[in-house]
């Protein structure tokens, strides 16, 4: 891409010194519409350069983004299944507990309680203080209490939520790649464009697709500004 520019810019350079040493109105004016293609050509080259290279660049931040997201989802998961597993703990050493209590075996329930894991007892204690034995509207036990946390369940999701984020970016990002290679397709358009008009040798036929590829050519070139660019 960089030697067709370069190339096409030598191209405008020849033309201009042609245009100079000629003096012949008619044969001048064909000189000037050639610069002017050549200089469409040389846009066209440039452009496309950098349109593909940022077409690459994104594609690459997609695939990045999706990796992390992968990344967090599996690390998520495991949290899950661990605050699962301390769930069914914590329902359990109630259960026992409460079992010991209401059969009188205090020594049993105060063993059940010590196993109380420190995020439980918070829960446990409020729960407690409900009255549960004598009150009928108190909750059926600790994990249903407000004041029941499992840290890695939140940090599932919270990790699940990052998740989510960083597809979305990687969505955004290919869609971005997306809006490059189509720029990429409508300067192969004006490329086309402005080589079957340099198969014309009457001037007004040649202006005409001359000044069609220009108008083409704007619409790439002003996306290219407007795009984000990495």
């Amino acid at each position: 891409m960089l030697e067709s520019a370069v190339g096409a810019v030598g191209y405008v350079i020849r033309k201009l010194n042609q245009v100079r040493e000629n003096v012949l109105p008619s044969q001048s004016r064909f000189e000037a519409i050639e610069i002017i293609e050549a200089v469409i050509l040389a846009l066209v080259a440039v452009a496309t350069a950098w349109s593909g290279y940022q077409a690459a660049q994104w594609a690459g931040k997609r695939a990045e983004k999706y990796a992390e997201a992968s990344q967090l989802r599996v690390t998520a998961e495991g949290l899950a299944t661990m605050a699962g597993q301390e769930r069914i703990y914590d329902s359990d050493t109630f259960n026992s507990w409460l079992a010991a209590k209401l059969d009188g075996k205090e020594k049993a329930a105060e063993f059940f309680e010590r196993r109380f894991r420190d995020e439980y007892r918070p829960a446990f204690t409020a729960w407690l203080g409900a009255d549960p034995f004598n009150n009928a509207e108190a909750p059926p036990g600790p994990i249903f209490m407000p004041d029941y946390h499992n840290a890695k369940h939140e940090q599932f999701l919270g990790l699940n939520k990052q998740a989510a984020e960083m597809a979305d970016q990687g969505t955004k990002s290919g869609e971005t790649g997306d809006q490059y290679v189509r720029i990429t397709v409508l300067l192969a358009t004006v490329l086309l464009i402005t080589a079957i008009g340099q198969r014309f040798h009457f001037k007004t036929v040649r202006v005409v697709f001359m000044i069609l590829a220009c108008l083409l050519l704007c619409l790439p070139l002003l996306q290219l500004l407007m795009l984000p660019r990495i």
